[in-house]
């Protein structure tokens, strides 16, 4: 019951592939703090891993929900979660990209209940062709859904020219960030590392996955062969021990630092002097948005939504995926050039504001989430 007793808060069970850290994840726990006790979140993760929930903030309503898995009957998986769906009764199914499909179908074997599925993407075997089965599957599986969200003009374009979806279900809905947040000054002792004086940094924040490619990002880094510049990468994952190997084959593991995970970004964008990215797959990535509402200027490959999401005058530092020599040339401009970096930076900020506000995204999605059968929501 909300304070004051009065109709009950709206359930949402939502069902990601893996609530490990990652972009989807990170959204979800702005959103779910913003729109506070009006909602109850169910969790359930697909692969087991919770790691995530070190995002959500004190208050917000939320139960992690165990399921039996067996990826290789998906059949009787997706027959074992309509009996759960029936169990668990929610106003709303929430499904996030492929992994989560098997409830989409469950769904449709059982209680057929409101369901938004979002889909933020693939992995690297599918950034350039969409696997024939999945496609399949997911005109199949989301048959029946109300809405497909995507935050990407990419993907809206996959979900109604490769899987046939009609206009009027998908919903392109872009990602929002905190400019305050991520545009507020952070004093020197608290950031996530000491800066050295004269230093230039470039740095990145992604998870340490084979998509997000960082090996690039270190081999491009020593062919600007840095005298006064350092490369900062945030984040963790299985490629870490890699990527270390990585910097020290290429004679810069001294000008290196991995800083593992941090849960405040923003205490490591303080100290950025330019934003790098260089995945082989992205959409519209987080980290990217909040460089920018950082106030940096970004050097990334042109992949998903990239190249519109920065400035105008920063599109030029988006360079074809494969060519390493046009993110070392960027770079080297950037890192050569600092009134050019902060007259790029100023630009990412202003329209980081004026395109992709967080108040804009939660309004969006609460819309999205409240909107059931008022039968569905009985007084307390």
């Amino acid at each position: 019951m909300t304070p004051g007793g009065g109709a009950r808060p709206i359930i949402l069970l939502h069902v990601f592939s893996t609530f490990a850290v990652g972009g989807p994840q990170t959204r979800f726990a702005t959103i779910a703090e913003r729109l506070g006790p009006k909602y109850r979140h169910l969790i359930i993760s697909m692969s087991g891993r919770n790691d995530a929930v070190q995002l959500l903030p004190k208050g917000v309503d939320f139960q992690l929900v165990p399921i039996r898995n067996t990826p290789r009957n998906p059949i009787a998986n997706a027959l074992r979660f309509a009996n759960q769906l029936r169990e668990l009764n929610p106003d709303q199914l929430v499904t996030y990209n492929w992994g989560a499909l098997e409830w989409a179908v469950g769904n449709r074997f059982g209680p057929h209940l409101p369901h938004i599925h979002i889909e933020d993407g693939f992995g690297p075997d599918e950034a350039v062709t969409r696997f024939r089965r999945r496609v399949w599957l997911r005109r199949v599986g989301l048959a029946q859904t109300r809405t497909i969200v995507v935050p990407s003009r990419n993907l809206e374009k996959i979900a109604t020219k490769e899987w046939h979806f009609p206009s009027s279900r998908v919903r392109y809905l872009p990602n929002g960030v905190d400019t305050v947040r991520f545009g507020a000054l952070v004093p020197e002792a608290e950031r996530a590392f000491q800066k050295r004086p004269g230093e230039i940094i470039i740095g990145t924040c992604a998870a340490l996955r084979p998509e997000k490619n960082l090996a690039r990002l270190i081999r491009t880094f020593a062919a600007c062969h840095p005298q006064n510049a350092r490369l900062v990468i945030c984040g963790d994952g299985i490629e870490r021990v890699a990527l270390q190997a990585v910097a020290r084959a290429n004679d810069i593991a001294d000008k290196v630092l991995f800083t593992g995970y941090l849960a405040k970004p923003e205490l490591a964008l303080a100290g950025f002097d330019i934003f790098a990215m260089s995945s082989d797959t992205e959409q519209m990535p987080y980290g990217l948005l909040e460089a920018m509402a950082a106030g940096l200027p970004a050097v990334a490959t042109d992949v998903g939504d990239i190249k519109s999401i920065v400035a105008e005058d920063n599109k030029r530092f988006i360079v074809n995926v494969v060519d390493e020599a046009a993110l070392t040339g960027s770079l080297r401009t950037l890192i050569n050039d600092p009134a050019l970096r902060a007259t790029l930076g100023a630009a990412n900020r202003t329209k980081a504001g004026s395109e992709f506000s967080i108040d804009v995204m939660v309004a969006a999605y609460d819309r999205l989430f409240s909107n059931i059968s008022p039968k569905a929501r009985p007084i307390a």
